[in-house]
């Protein structure tokens, strides 16, 4: 009977476990173990990308490629995960329930926007977490033109200053002068609790970051919070109203809500926490990877962050590890002591930074041309070639040389 890996999820972290995996079965030659990839749609979506526009063209199908390297897929979204009895329960996409067993089992079901409970928040915002949520942005923001000129439909507020937020505000007087006209009197403030302009970001980098957001137009107000968000604005916690009808929230996210379905400590954001082969903390048979996962990237005190640079060599030694476990052979600790940003500015450039302090390397157009390729090229999947896409799965490749 086939001994089964079972991986939740199609994102960053899902496709390259799932590659992993049957990339180390294939060494070993072992084909009494299949490998079930269950996520709801056999497509990679290309979160990084959702701040810009046409994000409809973000989309990297996986079914030739699943199906060129002997990936099970199944379609469904994942319920109920029973450690105990080794089966995990989901809902078909036609509506009816299933089942799955596991002899080992791969959560990489990423993470989702974390909205606090203040008024309003939850159904006056929009944000750039799923593509779902980024084409009902697009939409919006197209719907804009239709509507009379004021400063409320002329502003858009962002709120969050990090990574996600920064992308999505300077890219928006783009945006925004392709749908509403070049002479459009427009808005584009970023709402940050920070009390200087990037900084979330870090020291070295910040300076940049103000400097392309006076370029640009997009205006800050730092030291602020939102308390409350309505159909005509937002108001900040100290008194002040901006008047808009765009509120889009980057303000952080949170592990998926089935990580709280496994019995094991989890840190703030709800990452399980792994140790270096990635097998949940307390758990025999589970592992994490991508946004499930807590895991340090070194021995320096680094920790991976939510994004997709750490989600694909998490990916790849998760797969790889599990399926290892499985077969009795040694595993490849993951390790990926090297971080890299590329910070997208909008029409000013990007900025791209090396170590995690974020020493600037490359800004302006020359970053822009970096950003162009990684968001183009390099975070996509690998042709649907059985031995160009297991060559690229394995562990030991770095992300950045």
């Amino acid at each position: 009977m086939q001994q089964q890996i079972l991986i939740i999820g199609a994102g960053f972290g899902g496709l390259w476990s799932a590659l992993s995996a049957v990339r180390l079965l294939d060494q070993q030659r072992r084909a009494d173990v299949a490998v079930t990839l269950l996520a709801p749609q056999a497509e990679l979506r290309i979160r990084p990308r959702f701040y810009e526009h046409n994000v409809a063209g973000t989309i990297a199908p996986l079914g030739e490629l699943f199906d060129a390297v002997g990936v099970s897929f199944i379609q469904g979204s994942a319920t109920d995960i029973d450690s105990q009895t080794r089966r995990v329960r989901y809902n078909s996409a036609n509506g009816q329930t299933g089942e799955l067993s596991y002899d080992r089992l791969v959560l990489a079901t990423g993470s989702e926007v974390a909205r606090p409970a203040a008024a309003g928040i939850d159904r006056h915002t929009f944000d750039v977490d799923s593509l779902e949520s980024a084409v009902k942005l697009e939409e919006h923001l197209h719907a804009l033109a239709r509507l009379p000129d004021s400063p409320a439909r002329n502003t858009v507020v962002v709120v969050g200053g990090g990574f996600t937020g920064i992308e999505t505000a300077t890219e928006m007087p783009g945006r925004l002068r392709a749908i509403l006209g070049e002479n459009a009197a427009l808005n584009v403030i970023i709402v940050d609790p920070g009390r200087r302009v990037g900084a979330a970001m870090g020291d070295s980098i910040a300076e940049i970051i103000a400097h392309a957001s006076e370029a640009l137009g997009v205006s800050w107000r730092l030291g602020a919070a939102v308390s409350a968000v309505d159909e005509g604005g937002v108001t900040l916690a100290n008194g002040e109203r901006i008047a808009t009808q765009t509120v889009i929230w980057a303000a952080g996210v949170k592990a998926s809500p089935l990580t709280a379905q496994i019995d094991a400590p989890r840190d703030l954001r709800g990452r399980l926490h792994v140790d270096r082969n990635l097998k949940v903390h307390g758990q025999e048979l589970i592992y994490a990877t991508g946004d499930t996962a807590y895991a340090a990237t070194d021995d320096l005190g680094n920790y991976a962050l939510m994004t997709c640079q750490h989600a694909i060599s998490l990916g790849r030694s998760a797969g790889n590890n599990a399926a290892a476990d499985l077969l009795g052979v040694a595993p490849i600790p993951y390790s990926q002591p090297k971080y890299v940003t590329c910070l997208d500015l909008g029409g000013w450039g990007a900025v791209y930074t090396e170590g995690w302090d974020r020493q600037v390397r490359l800004t302006g157009e020359e970053g822009k041309q970096l950003k162009t390729q990684i968001n183009t090229q390099w975070i996509y999947p690998p042709a649907a070639d059985r031995a160009v896409a297991l060559d690229a799965a394995d562990p030991l490749i770095p992300i950045v040389a």
